[in-house]
Order: structure tokens, then sequence, then C-alpha cells
């Protein structure tokens, strides 16, 4: 009989730590042999010093955030991989009441569009005529802080210059928010609906309006037990995939919520998780939206770990200054993820996987089977300015960046 994996992961309460929690509670783990225990922690800084003492093994973790810690940009750092996404989309920029009724008058329209947003809330900047409006974000190394930079800097603002942008546990920001500390946030569920319920927040734009179909929080796995434990990872890739085939359904969603709602996961009431889950956000007072594609948990590639995704996050990290652009510190982020450990550990399970590894991100403007079966549906992927990002011309993509 095969023993027993035992394996500690680490995660924060966000919705999009579901596929670990389905895993877990659905015996999608047990099934494969393993004893999964998951942590709660409070911020993304203690999921990564846990990782680096080796209190995890792996984690719910920012996107970004492996890239940074192999490129030394943070300590302790440990060496990680990324053999598995654990989503698509799930976050949105958040506003205050006073801010939102600003930038309606100047345009903004309640649809979520990043367009009519970005420019309704340039014209609020110019008429402040210098007064700084104060934004939150969840770690530097944030696919939160690079998605609300892009879609700043892309509507004619200096993220720089013409905002300050802050760090805050996803939990304090709509009471940040009440507070008057800061007029807006970038975060994942349940917080912008929480912050739109009971902080008279509204929405201004979601992630899947900045950049279509694009990652958020990854499998973070400490390298020194991914090589030591091939097999369990191997397993654990299993279960996680399944359960993301179980998140994905809809008739799981009210289940799946209850289990997030736990005191040990997210705990906070069921009705609030929904929505997001459904795609029928609150964005303001009495307000709804339906977002297609607001989290993505199995369809269109949604779990594939793309190096596309992890050199688009390494060149927003030379954009905003955080890191030097060397080819060695690329390639160091092109290999943080791993597509050929996902596909090695799930070809037994026969699903239909991208044959290349990367791909132009924002080139797919409507959703596009590939594949010779073309079981696989992709896309669309676009930025809302239009923009694409080819891996091949990473030089290239960064000189555009740094005119911009």
């Amino acid at each position: 009989m095969t023993s027993t994996h035992q394996i500690t992961a680490g995660f924060l309460p966000l919705l999009d730590s579901a596929l670990l929690v389905a895993a877990k509670e659905k015996g999608f783990a047990a099934e494969q042999e393993i004893d999964l225990t998951l942590v709660r922690e409070r911020s993304w800084a203690t999921i990564r010093d846990r990782l680096a003492v080796s209190h995890f093994d792996v984690a719910h973790i920012l996107a970004p955030m492996p890239i940074a810690c192999n490129l030394g940009l943070t300590a302790p750092a440990p060496r990680m991989i990324v053999p598995l996404a654990l989503g698509l989309g799930g976050n949105a920029v958040t506003v205050s009441a006073g801010l939102w009724n600003e930038m309606a008058e100047c345009g903004a329209l309640p649809d979520l569009d990043a367009r009519s947003s970005g420019l309704a809330l340039r014209q609020v900047i110019d008429r402040r005529k210098g007064e700084r409006l104060r934004f939150g974000v969840v770690h530097p190394y944030s696919g939160h802080n690079y998605e609300l930079r892009y879609w700043l800097a892309a509507s004619g603002i200096d993220p720089d210059r013409d905002v300050e942008i802050g760090i805050l546990p996803p939990p304090d920001m709509a009471d940040a928010l009440t507070a008057g500390i800061i007029d807006g946030y970038c975060a994942g569920e349940p917080w912008n609906t929480l912050g739109v319920l009971h902080n008279r927040a509204h929405l201004a734009t979601v992630k899947a309006a900045i950049w279509k179909s694009s990652p958020e929080k990854v499998l973070g796995v400490n390298s020194r037990w991914a090589d030591g434990h091939p097999e369990a990872l191997a397993a654990l890739l299993q279960a996680l995939y399944t359960a993301s085939l179980w998140c994905a359904d809809t008739r799981n969603h009210e289940e799946l919520a209850k289990l997030l709602a736990k005191p040990a996961y997210v705990d906070r009431p069921a009705e609030s998780l929904l929505p997001a889950l459904a795609g029928l956000l609150h964005i303001g007072a009495g307000e709804t939206l339906s977002i297609k594609d607001f989290f993505v948990p199995n369809a269109k590639a949604a779990t594939f770990p793309w190096k596309s995704h992890a050199l688009w996050f390494y060149t927003q990290m030379v954009r905003w200054g955080h890191i030097g652009h060397t080819p060695e510190r690329q390639q160091i982020a092109n290999d943080t993820y791993r597509p050929d450990i996902y596909r090695s550990a799930l070809k037994t399970l026969g699903i239909a996987m991208p044959a290349a590894s990367s791909k132009v991100e924002g080139a797919l403007r409507l959703e596009t089977p590939v594949g010779s079966s073309g079981a696989l549906t992709l896309g669309p992927d676009g930025f809302f300015d239009g923009g694409l990002f080819d891996p091949d011309d990473v030089d290239g993509y960064i000189a555009i960046q740094s005119q911009s």
C-alpha cells in the first residue's frame, strides 16, 4: 500500500484559496493518499517566511512572489517553483463612495469598464490639482500592485507621482477606506464585496477587465521539498486539479461558499462569498453586475503555469524599478514557472493541456479552441488598452514600457 504523503500548506483567507480548501474538505487530497494540513496566515510575508524555514511545504501565494524570491528581492527568500496556478482573475479595484461619485461625474460607468473608469480617475486627479489619492495593495510583488499600476499608467496616471500606493493586509483594507486612510484598494475577494456591503465602497473595475484571463494566485512550492518529494508533489497537483473541476461546477458553488465560510478558512458569511463565485458582484449600494470570468478555477487552462505569465510579471518588476533587467534575471523568472512538472503530474488524468509553455499575451481577442482536437479553449486574454506581450521579445517590451 502506498504510504500517505504528509503535506502542510499555508494560505490566506481569500476566495482563491478554494482549490486547497476543496481538495481537503471534499476528500480529493485523501484520494491521492495525501494528509493535507492547511494553515491560515494573515500576511503574504508570513507565508513567504514559513516557506523559507520549511514550516510549509507549499502555499497559496501571489503569482509574482515566487519570482521575486528567486530574484533575491525579498528575504528570507526560499527557492521556489510554481507547478500549478490556482485560477484566473478574482481581483477588483474598489474605491470610496466619495471618490466614485467624483469619477461618475467625470464619466465612469457602473459597467466596470477599465478604460472609462481609468480616464475618469485621471480627470479627478487633474481636478484635485496635486492632492494625491492613496491606494492600498497587498504586497509590492503582487498581481494587485502590477495590475493596478498597469491600469493607472495606461490611463495616463503616473503610479509613483500622481498617487500613493501603500501596503495593507487584505482584511484591513475596507476599514482603512472608511477611516479615510486610503481612497481605494486592489484586493481579492471577499474584501471587495465586504467593502461594498459594509463600508459604502464602490467597485471601479476588475482584474478581468484590466487583463482578461490573467493569473492571480499560484501554488508556490519550496524547491527543496519538491526535489525530495516528487511523488507527493505529483499527487498534490492531481488532487488540486480535481478540486478545480469541482470548484468550477456551478452546482457546487453554494457548498463551496459554505466550506470557505468556515472559521478555519475565510471566516466570513457564505452569502458574501457566493456572489463572486457566481460572477454576480455587488458593485455599489444596491447595485449588482454580472461579470463574465471574474474568477475562473478551471476553464481556459486556468491551472496551467504559463511561462509568459511569469515573464510578464518580471517585466513589471523591471518597469517599476524593483530590479534591473539582465538576461540572467529573465531566465530565473522564466524557470520559476514549471509547466513540465504540471504536464508530467497530470498526464495520467487524460486532460487537454496546452502544447506550448508560453503564448503572446493579449493576442486572443475571442475564445479560441486550440490543439488538434480543439478540446481546450483559451482566451480572450487581452489587456484593456490593446497591448500585447510577446515573451520572445522581453527586451522590446521593456523598452516600449520605459518610454510610456
